[in-house]
């Protein structure tokens, strides 16, 4: 295949590795990859595959417009040494249906562009988690998943009945994508589900049908997470939806239950997870850790809080506390402020003389239904924390920051926050060593 001359789909080189072999073979910054083995690159998978061998052809497009080719060796799987501008090496796709408990549909205007864009790329499945519908998967995106092996896709079931799928998603072949399912099934390919449970739609028996349709998959299909929808104050002209209260979250978790134990009777595995919301929810314990599986979803927010719990116990299995002295200050969410307040206490027992505050903070921007900390805003924080006795640090956990950064949810930054609040400001993760560490900082 010819390089196209006007440079189409050639992919821009940030940057090449000193001492690589692309650095070797005199390919800088600024070329252009066109080709490699004579084939076309549509994103990094394509370019990892072809990379694969340990003699590579390249075909380079320079800055001055002239094209190159070049015969690389390496050893097995060493990458060339091109680094791409974009991770993925090409767009992302873009959701194309209009579900009715879709949370960036719920969000004000304002706020910075990448907060309003949708994605449903199962690239992005594999390489950071998302889930994704199929709606946006064409027969070629299913073969490439298979030959690539890119496992485990993460798929947002929602249910298994085509017809209320094609109503839940905006799109009338939201119920025939399902079918994508069986090929990647039929190839082995691993997945994790999820299921949005919205009341009054998915739920109940509905959610019953796509518990037992979803169990034919196993064991490809290794988890399914079973979480609240999201529903904030910005819902004018959207469908109408519910919360769930503390008595419907309990039905929820029986029925959760019960499937756990008829499955992990059938196939070794609990398979359909509640996510923590409902346990708190519903203000129930939350389950052992040996019912999580192996914590399969805990980015999805399943086994969170056990996992964050054990760890705790464990760390302080090891301390022999101090007297050390000071006070301290934790701002968390609403849902899990009383996990972080036990847990608090449990480790305020080993240092007797270190006082720790731990503040709920309610979310005013999208509305008190709103309970989960990954969704504050700074101002909300400033707000409800100005004025209140917040020691010689504040801790707030990670997630309510970008990923790789400083800026919380509404643009404020951390020292923007730690300025107006007039206290330093540390971040945790949401581990148990991290957590204790609290403790140790003063």
């Amino acid at each position: 295949m010819r390089p196209d001359r006007e440079g189409n789909n050639a992919r821009l080189i940030k940057e090449v590795a000193e001492n690589s072999a692309a650095w070797e073979a005199g390919i800088r910054a600024g070329d252009r990859l066109c080709l490699i083995n004579g084939e076309r690159i549509g994103d990094i998978f394509d370019y990892q595959y072809e990379c694969a061998d340990t003699e590579i052809e390249l075909t380079i497009k320079h800055k001055n417009g002239r094209y190159s080719t070049y015969l690389l060796e390496k050893t097995e799987d060493e990458d060339p040494g091109l680094i791409f501008e974009d991770g993925l090496m090409d767009d992302y796709k873009r959701c194309r249906n209009k579900c009715i408990f879709c949370f960036i549909d719920q969000m004000p205007g304002g706020m910075r562009d990448t907060l309003y864009f949708k994605d449903d790329d199962s690239r992005l499945s594999f390489l950071q988690g998302n889930y994704v519908t199929l709606t946006n998967m064409s027969d070629d995106d299913i073969e490439r998943v298979i030959r690539y092996n890119l496992e485990p896709i993460n798929i947002s079931f929602q249910t298994t009945n085509p017809k209320l799928r094609n109503m839940m998603m905006g799109n009338r072949f939201a119920g025939e994508a399902l079918k994508k399912a069986d090929r990647l099934f039929e190839a082995g390919v691993r997945m994790n589900g999820q299921i949005v449970l919205c009341r009054g739609v998915n739920d109940r028996e509905e959610l019953d049908r796509s518990i037992a349709d979803l169990a034919g998959y196993i064991p490809c299909l290794e988890s399914v997470s079973v979480v609240p929808v999201g529903i904030s104050r910005y819902r004018e002209g959207l469908y109408p939806l519910e919360p769930f209260n503390g008595k419907d979250a309990a039905e929820v978790i029986d029925q959760i239950e019960g499937w756990q134990e008829k499955l992990f009777e059938e196939h070794g595995i609990h398979f359909v997870h509640a996510s923590d919301e409902w346990y708190l929810i519903a203000g129930r314990p939350v389950p052992a850790a040996d019912r999580y599986d192996g914590y399969l979803q805990l980015e999805n927010g399943v086994g969170m809080v056990r996992l964050l719990t054990d760890e705790v116990e464990e760390g302080l299995k090891e301390l022999e506390g101090d007297q050390r002295s000071g006070e301290l200050s934790i701002a968390t969410g609403m849902l899990i402020y009383p996990v972080i307040r036990e847990l608090t206490e449990r480790a305020g027992r080993y240092y007797p003389n270190i006082s720790v505050r731990v503040y709920p903070v309610i979310n005013r921007f999208f509305g008190e239904s709103i309970t989960v900390s990954g969704l504050l805003t700074g101002k909300d924080i400033l707000e409800q924390l100005k004025g209140k006795e917040l020691g010689s640090r504040l801790f707030l956990p990670a997630n309510l920051l970008r990923a790789g950064t400083e800026v919380l949810l509404d643009d404020m930054t951390v020292t923007s926050l730690s300025d107006a609040l007039q206290v330093p400001i540390s971040i945790v993760k949401s581990d148990g060593a991290s957590f204790l560490e609290i403790f140790r900082s003063n």
